[in-house]
């Protein structure tokens, strides 16, 4: 029997940090001299590996959309070379990537898996080994055509996925959508939510991430003033996390009045609930009608992680405004589910 294979890519992250003497940092060519001492990775069962390290190696803080778009080309081109993908990023921002990455790669039939971890893989007591080993395992011998982060013994739908805990190794969690699976002593698939195989093939990526997109959390006592400096050009969309359902104020004519003044020039504005759990729902409160009214669109149950990235690529592969206003209400990556 054919043995399987990983491309694993490393763009950086605490897994495979070194303690600089000012803290942990990324260090070339240390994660690959470790996973070459782990007993582990040469068991029979374990895929044959090849590690791509990037460089230069970053911490998560430091990713931006290029780096979404680099990791998503290394991806396609190593695509028929490869039963599955695993990529070890940093946490601190490890649910942008995984929500960008499945609207970068449409027609994936291929497991790509996000993991890292919280402590190094050089530390004696570390979450890193765990999560590396059942990523390589997920990503070679399981039939899941999606972008997934595992974490924590749970296989998460990467733009569903936010970071909730920033000590603890139940780092990440999906609140408005179960886990794809569970592991423990088994892995445990939960095949009905599992996204099925796409009838195209592996479209290129877009040659770049150019929008001006932004993303604003509402708080009490937000100024009209405030709102338009946040939506002068070159804005083309933005991320509006509003509170409960989707509500702001609708007793500040200016508020309102900055908001439809954007709409009308053609920036993209979706509304996102502030709650981890639950969806927008314009037309539940005055509220939110208010911004119904001046042209803000609805991100349903979308959070606003996956909002910003989706956000970017449809402004990004020169959707039209309109277009694009259709398409952030409607599902194309499992983002949505009401």
């Amino acid at each position: 029997m054919r043995h399987k294979r990983v491309y694993v890519a490393y763009t950086g992250g605490t897994i495979g940090m070194t303690n600089a003497g000012e803290g942990y940092a990324p260090a070339p060519g240390f994660l690959e001299q470790h996973l070459r001492e782990m007993p582990e990775l040469r068991d029979a069962a374990m895929p044959e590996i090849v590690l791509h390290e990037y460089t230069p190696l970053l911490d998560s803080s430091n990713m931006t959309p290029r780096e979404w778009l680099a990791i998503a080309r290394d991806i396609f081109e190593h695509y028929g070379a490869f039963d599955g993908f695993v990529v070890l990023h940093g946490t601190d921002t490890m649910a942008y990537t995984a929500s960008a990455l499945p609207f970068l790669l449409q027609g994936l039939n291929k497991p790509v898996i996000l993991t890292g971890s919280q402590i190094p893989l050089l530390e004696l007591r570390n979450d890193a080994r765990e999560n590396l080993i059942t990523a390589l395992l997920l990503a070679a011998n399981y039939a899941i055509p999606e972008v997934c982060l595992y974490f924590g013994d749970k296989l998460l739908r990467g733009c569903r996925t936010v970071k909730v805990n920033a000590l603890g190794f139940d780092a990440f969690d999906s609140p408005n959508f179960p886990p794809l699976a569970n592991v423990g002593v088994e892995i445990q698939l939960n095949r009905n939510l599992i996204r099925a195989q796409s009838e195209k093939n592996l479209s290129a990526p877009p040659n770049e991430l150019n929008a001006t997109v932004a993303s604003l959390r509402l708080f009490p006592g937000i100024s009209a003033e405030f709102l338009r400096n946040v939506l002068k050009p070159p804005l083309q969309g933005l991320v509006l996390e509003a509170y409960g359902t989707g509500n702001a104020p609708n007793n500040d004519r200016a508020f309102l009045d900055a908001l439809a003044e954007a709409t009308a020039r053609g920036v993209v504005i979706v509304d996102c609930t502030q709650c981890l759990r639950g969806a927008v729902k314009l037309n539940a409160y005055a509220t939110g009608a208010a911004l119904l009214d001046v042209g803000v669109v609805s991100g349903a149950d979308m959070t606003p992680i996956a909002a910003l990235a989706k956000l970017n690529y449809l402004i990004s592969i020169g959707n039209s405004i309109q277009e694009t206003r259709e398409l952030m209400q409607r599902d194309l990556c499992g983002e949505i589910s009401v």
